[in-house]
């Protein structure tokens, strides 16, 4: 297992936050009225325009520039009956724009849960034109229109991601702890997770040197992981995220009693494990 150690990300104290900043706010207002799955045909022309921009162009390029490989695609066709009755999956999020590689995983149109700030900053068009979804903030009813739409889409054979850990981190390897949404929206459509994982590989002298790249991704994908139902609904949502936890941690390449954090957020803060485990002088902003 490579383990690409960067030393120039300045991670958050909180496991959860987010480090960089979206410079751009176009005033979006996420409320009752707002289209989180927007199927006008406007919207969906120039989605179908960004598909197959991103077959044709984006995604050879996202390939090359991550050195892209996928592992487990055999457990889509293996479980495609099931898969197309509707699923939610989870990853790592380890790169600004890894959920491209996780389209060329899947190999399907997919939605993504997004922080309500990216869609309003500078790539929000391009996150609306590829699937994302923004969050509300501090409007229950404008939550209950989104979790209502959200729920809709899973039971009309939609796939959902969702990352489960909060927030991007680039190039982090340990698994952080996942938050509940992921279990919710599974265990209240009883859906299965598709666990996804990235793990790292060492990058050769032109990647490290000239693209100043720490490694290449891997993306692995596992077998569906499917709600308790004999469990009351806390104890189940508590209960496949733990089981999500573990699977992504197998499949970064991490044996699940070894992982550095607990498998369910709690308000949980950063471990400098580069100089714990490693003992290596970390040279950001730790």
């Amino acid at each position: 297992m490579f383990d690409p150690k960067p030393n120039r990300y300045p991670y958050p104290e909180d496991t959860d936050r987010h480090y960089l900043d979206v410079k751009k706010n176009n005033g979006l207002v996420f409320d009752v009225n707002y289209p989180y799955i927007d199927t006008s045909k406007k919207f969906r022309r120039k989605e179908n325009f960004t598909r197959l921009l991103l077959k044709v162009v984006v995604f050879p390029m996202t390939r090359i520039r991550f050195g892209l490989r996928i592992k487990g695609r055999e457990n889509l066709k293996k479980y495609k009956d099931v898969i197309d009755k509707g699923v939610v999956s989870v990853c790592n999020h380890v790169h600004m724009w890894d959920y491209l590689g996780i389209l060329i995983g899947i190999k399907r149109r997919a939605h993504v849960l997004t922080w309500a700030p990216n869609i309003r900053g500078e790539n929000g068009k391009m996150l609306r034109s590829v699937g994302a979804i923004p969050i509300p903030e501090n409007d229950m009813q404008a939550t209950y229109k989104y979790m209502e739409t959200v729920n809709n889409y899973i039971n009309s054979g939609g796939w959902l991601h969702i990352y489960a850990e909060g927030s991007m981190w680039e190039y982090y390897q340990p698994i952080r702890p996942f938050k509940r949404g992921a279990a919710y929206f599974a265990c209240e459509n009883n859906k299965p997770v598709i666990p996804l994982a990235f793990s790292y590989r060492k990058p050769g002298w032109f990647r490290k040197v000239i693209m100043k790249q720490y490694a290449k991704l891997t993306l692995n994908i596992g077998e569906p992981i499917y709600p308790d139902l004999s469990l009351n609904r806390t104890q189940m949502e508590i209960d496949l995220t733990k089981r999500m936890h573990d699977a992504c941690c197998l499949l970064s390449g991490v044996d699940p009693k070894d992982s550095l954090y607990q498998p369910v957020y709690n308000h949980d803060k950063r471990i400098d494990y580069y100089t714990e485990k490693y003992g290596v002088n970390y040279k950001g902003s730790w």
